[in-house]
């Protein structure tokens, strides 16, 4: 091979190198200019809702986040990647971590606590979050972009569940996941006060364990009358709201609902009702995780008063009311919702739920029973552009094994794999020896 022939082909290999390098140079650009992700959780954890996304297109102005956490807390990394997601949608979004034990004086001012604390800040408003996740920061920047706080108001004095409480019965964890949404809860005695205050946007009644006086239920009827927004909570065998439950066409079937379908989903107990699939309407809408009822009543009903009733919750087919003998075979509504136009404007509405539990301290944490809980009140305090901000909790964080997948995993581990890579290295070994 002659000089010149060596040349070209080095000049040949060098342009085929420099062609590798700038393509390997724009596919890295074009990857920082144009990302591609894939998100493969099973609820689509790493993945902004669509409502989210709406949202960030609705607010022109810089967001900042300032994150009070120790350092070398893993919590800083998971609040960077969240914030991460929404800087693809939104790019004035800023982020920054500070260490309470180095700004001591600002730390007391903003009543932190020994775990920190997120503060997000648009538009001059602050909101402090103890937790964040998608749905408490996405609901945090709405809460910044209209600044509008709302009451509910809970009935007590007859035993209902408190939304401050901390009894398994309770609703304590609800009253808290409210509370971070700007939305306060105050209990309110009816035999204390002429009226519901006018500032309440709901008034909430959880199970009463006993009858309310007649003037109380005078006015809870002069509360429906007005427009007011109403959320019900009945159980099976309690007739403690039966006379409200008239006014509004309503009655519950007796017994409790037995749902041979949870045994799908591993549970034995029939009196557990369990709700994957939902009809069309605004709380529901796109809602795609089951919800939990024990020991729920059936409810039947009329078109009335003006109302426009619709089925919220049903159970499969097959299933029966707990009666003697058993009782209303098929499908059975236990969630119905109810709203009447008051004016060109204003729509009352109201929801009724043949199960108080599922919002409790103890059931609130399953399955989608939050997401369910903060939909009804979002949708009942006309907050609709809350309803579609998904409380996401992840469904894949743990992986169950056998003790024979264990066992092997351990077994191939320990002596196959090791065994592989010395039998590689042998045959290697031989064939070179044999060259």
């Amino acid at each position: 091979m002659n000089r010149l022939s060596l040349h070209k082909q080095r000049f040949k290999r060098g342009l085929v190198t420099l062609a590798l390098v700038c393509a390997i140079g724009a596919l890295a650009w074009l990857s920082t200019r144009y990302p591609l992700q894939t998100d493969i959780t099973g609820n689509t954890a790493n993945t902004l809702s669509v409502a989210t996304q709406k949202l960030l297109l609705s607010l022109p102005e810089d967001v900042d986040i300032t994150a009070y956490i120790n350092k070398g807390q893993p919590i800083r990394l998971q609040i960077a990647q969240l914030v991460d997601r929404y800087r693809r949608h939104k790019t004035n979004v800023t982020l920054q971590f500070i260490d309470p034990a180095t700004q001591p004086e600002q730390t007391r001012e903003l009543e932190l606590g020994a775990e920190g604390a997120v503060i997000v800040a648009y538009q001059g408003h602050t909101e402090k979050l103890k937790f964040v996740d998608e749905s408490t920061l996405s609901n945090a920047l709405l809460h910044l972009a209209n600044a509008n706080q709302r009451w509910i108001s809970f009935l007590s004095g007859h035993g209902e569940r408190s939304p401050v409480g901390v009894a398994n019965f309770d609703l304590g964890q609800l009253g808290k996941e409210l509370a971070g949404r700007n939305i306060k809860s105050l209990s309110i005695n009816l035999a204390t006060l002429p009226s519901i205050p006018d500032n309440s946007a709901l008034l909430v009644i959880a199970a009463p364990a006993v009858p309310l006086l007649a003037g109380e239920q005078d006015i809870i009827k002069q509360y429906i009358q007005r427009g007011g927004n109403l959320l019900l909570l009945v159980e099976p065998g309690n007739p403690y709201l039966d006379t409200v439950l008239q006014q509004l066409g309503i009655r519950t079937l007796p017994g409790p609902i037995m749902d041979n379908s949870a045994r799908l989903y591993g549970i034995d107990n029939p009196d557990f009702v369990l709700a994957g699939s939902y009809p069309a309407h605004a709380v529901t809408r796109g809602l795609q995780i089951i919800t939990v009822y024990p020991v729920t009543a059936a409810l039947d009903y009329r078109q009335t008063a003006g109302f426009h009733t619709e089925i919220l919750l049903s159970t499969e087919t097959g299933s029966i009311t707990a009666t003697n003998p058993p009782s209303k075979h098929g499908t059975l509504a236990f969630g119905l919702a109810l709203s009447r136009d008051l004016g060109s404007a204003t729509q009352q509405r109201i929801i009724v739920i043949g199960d108080s539990d599922f919002l409790s301290n103890t059931y609130l944490g399953n399955a989608g029973n939050l997401d369910m809980g903060l939909r009804i009140f979002n949708w009942l305090i006309h907050d609709d552009a809350f309803i579609d901000i998904p409380a996401k909790t992840a469904t894949d964080k743990n992986l169950q094994l056998t003790q024979t997948a264990v066992a092997i995993i351990g077994f191939g581990f320990l002596i196959v794999i090791p065994l592989v890579l010395l039998l590689a290295g042998f045959v290697v070994w031989r064939r070179r020896k044999h060259r």
